[in-house]
Formats: structure tokens, C-alpha cells, sequence
């Protein structure tokens, strides 16, 4: 909120007719200045865009969801589609010019620290998800998938707060689970105009709203909170409450810490992360270490009746689409067995993997971080596995 005020000031100073934004920060991966600034500016927006087709009266890009077209001006957050070029060591140095609060006409207020509903409470190390590992041989490996996609599912379980709210909003059903964690009535929006649940919130202040964090979630929450004038926190992992405040925890810095949130604001919202359901009991996926040989991941899982996935590298890459990203960017999972192949481990790819029933990872490094947080590991090549 208080990023995209400050950077809503300083554009108006300009008046462009076209802003392009990453897709989120490094260090948050909350995806949530490019909406809420193109809110405040009041213009159209397109998000996760993966292609420019072409700019004139209006733009028209392709994006993670298909094309989609706009009048100018316009806001778009971008994706990994482009190589930046290195400046020349010839080039010309021109002096930089800085802008305060005072010559864009900022209110120092709603800057910063002292501008934001949102506030870090406490951080700590992510160790959530960890597992103990038993290595097996390749030749193995089929007894082990029978065994276990036979084992009935284990799922994610939302502990209560000792104390709740009396009523939690919810937009879409699949937050109906860890509101009741947190609140003892819950209200079912379904996904709608933001516009239009923006007007029902004004009418019924609720105390609490939950958005989907999926690509619909992160583009439209954000405008929410801006239309609002709350907080809002990206991503969550886990939700508690003390019956009054909202205590929201998230992965942070690319997942190697978890931060620990509450909103100052009413309502206090958040984008929550959960698993989908999955159609297919295995889910086979295949990272940066076998990007070769992903066409035998998926001969593998047709093979055997599994779904496929890949990690975040692969589909940047663009060897496989991002429907299958698996990861804190992609989508969270929880099959009956999960079979990672070349896959480091990295904490944004396990933060999407805890609600699987049995992990069974294949690298060949012997210290790959995806063995801390596997049931079953084999130290080898894919190549490497009798199918």
C-alpha cells in the first residue's frame, strides 16, 4: 500500500501511457504493487504477461491466462520473457535526479514504515515440511509407488484458535477449510467483479476477508485493498487469531523465512494458499536436472497413470507450461505420492509439497535439499531408474 502510494505520486508527475512492472519482488514474491498502483491511478491493468503483441490506442498481450486487451494507459506486470541487455561501458553518464515527498506531493504519512496496515511481527527460519528419508534403490521404485498410492491421503489439517470470529468472508469455496480455523461463521463470496465485492464488503464492514492466491486472487485482491483502504498480506501459509486481530504467516525471502503479519486495518485480508484437489493419485515432476529428458518424465507418468508437474526453472525455461509449475509461483499439491525428479528442493518448490502423502525424490546429488523433505530417495540420474 504505501510502495504504490509513493510510486502513484511520482508517476502522476509524469502522466505516461504505459507502466511495466515485474511480477513480484524477490524478497516477498507478493505480487502486489502493480494492482494496487494501477488502482490508485485509476487504469487498466494486465498481469503476468508473457508476450507483448502489440501497442497502439490500446495493448494487447499474451499472459499465463491467454491474450488479453486493454485502452491505454495501462499497467502491465511482466514475466521472465526477456533477457535485459548490460549497459555499455562507453556509455555516457547523466546525473540522477532525486525526488522527495515534497516534490512529488507526497504525504510523508502515508509513506514507509508509517503508511503501511501491515506490519512484520516477528521472522524466523522455515523448517516447515521436513521429513526423515530412507534411501531405496532404483529397482525399487515401482514396489514403492504401488504401496503407497494405495495409502489413503494425508491432508493438511487446520488447527482452531482457541478464540475466533464470529464471521470470516471468504471469496471461493476452496477457503471454506482454514477460515473455520479461524472463525466460527463463514460467509461464501463467489469469484465476481472486484468491484462488486468491494461495494458489499462497504455495506457489511467485515472484519476478516480471505482471497484465493491463485493468478485471479493476486491481481484482484490487491485493487480490493486499495478500494478498501486495509492491509493486505500475500501468500499465506497459516492463519491465527486471538479473536480480535488477524495473525497471518508467510513465506518470505524466496521461503528461507517464515514472517509473521498482522493488519492494523479493518478488514484484515489475505491471500491464502491451499491445495487443489488432484485428479490422479502420483504427480511425476521434472526440474532443471532433467531438462533433456522431460518428453521420459511424461512417457513415465502416462505409463503409470500420474500426473505431471515441473518445477519453477523448468517452466522458465519454457520446456514445460506453467499449468504444471509446482512451487510458491505455480500451484501447491497434495497427491497420495509425489515423485520429484532433478529437483534441488529449493524452499519456494517444498512449501507447495506438505499436504502430499509420501515423497519420493530422484537426484543425483546426495545433498540435494529435496531429500530433507522426502519419505523415499534415490541417488541417481533419471536416466538411471529401470521403468
Amino acid at each position: 500500500m504505501a510502495t504504490s502510494y509513493t510510486l502513484s505520486m511520482a508517476i502522476r508527475q509524469l502522466n505516461p501511457d504505459l507502466i511495466i512492472c515485474g511480477k513480484q519482488s524477490a524478497d516477498g514474491d507478493t505480487a502486489q504493487t502493480g494492482p494496487s498502483l494501477a488502482e490508485m491511478l485509476k487504469i487498466s491493468q494486465i498481469t503476468n504477461v508473457l508476450k507483448i503483441n502489440d501497442v497502439g490506442g490500446n495493448i494487447s498481450c499474451h499472459t499465463r491466462t491467454g491474450s488479453v486487451s486493454v485502452d491505454l494507459p495501462a499497467l502491465i506486470t511482466v514475466e521472465k520473457f526477456a533477457n535485459l541487455r548490460f549497459p555499455s561501458v562507453r556509455a555516457k553518464t547523466k546525473d540522477v535526479e532525486i525526488w522527495d515527498a515534497k516534490k512529488i506531493g507526497a504525504d510523508i504519512e502515508k509513506c514507509g514504515t508509517n503508511g503501511s496496515p501491515t506490519k512484520v511481527l516477528k521472522t524466523y527460519e522455515n523448517s516447515v515440511g521436513g521429513r526423515k528419508c530412507k534411501f531405496i534403490y532404483p529397482n525399487e521404485l515401482m514396489e514403492i509407488i504401488n504401496v503407497e498410492r494405495e495409502k489413503r491421503s494425508t491432508k493438511l489439517e487446520y488447527v482452531p484458535s482457541a478464540k475466533r470470529f464470529d464471521e470470516v468472508w471468504v471469496i471461493g469455496e476452496e477457503l471454506e477449510k482454514i477460515a473455520r480455523s479461524i472463525g466460527k461463521n463463514i460467509k461464501v463470496l463467489p469469484k465476481q467483479r472486484v468491484e462488486k465485492i468491494v461495494d458489499f464488503a462497504s455495506k457489511h464492514n467485515p472484519k476478516v476477508i480471505l482471497w484465493p492466491g491463485d493468478l485471479w486472487g493476486r491481481a484482484n485482491a490487491p485493487r480490493a485493498a486499495v478500494l478498501l483502504k486495509t492491509g493486505l498480506c500475500a501468500d499465506c501459509t497459516h492463519l491465527e487469531t486471538d479473536g480480535d486481530r488477524l495473525y497471518m504467516y508467510r513465506p518470505t525471502y524466496s521461503g528461507n523465512l517464515m514472517a509473521k503479519i498482522k493488519c492494523s486495518t479493518n478488514p484484515q485480508m489475505a491471500t491464502v494458499r491451499v491445495s487443489k484437489p488432484d485428479n490422479k493419485d502420483v504427480v511425476i515432476a521434472g526440474g532443471k536436472g532433467v531438462k533433456g529428458d522431460f518428453d521420459l518424465i511424461k512417457a513415465f507418468a502416462k505409463k503409470i497413470g500420474a500426473d505431471v508437474g515441473a518445477s519453477r526453472g523448468l517452466v522458465d525455461m519454457g520446456i514445460a507450461p506453467y499449468h504444471m509449475q509446482v512451487g510458491l509461483t505455480g500451484k501447491a499439491i497434495s497427491p497420495r505420492v509425489y515423485i520429484p525428479c532433478g529437483i534441488s528442493g529449493a524452499i519456494h518448490h517444498t512449501c507447495a509439497i506438505e499436504g502430499v502423502g509420501t515423497i519420493i525424490a530422484i537426484n543425483p546429488d546426495k545433498n540435494a535439499r529435496i531429500f530433507q523433505h522426502s519419505d523415499f530417495g534415490i541417488i541417481s540420474s533419471f536416466k538411471g531408474i529401470p521403468f
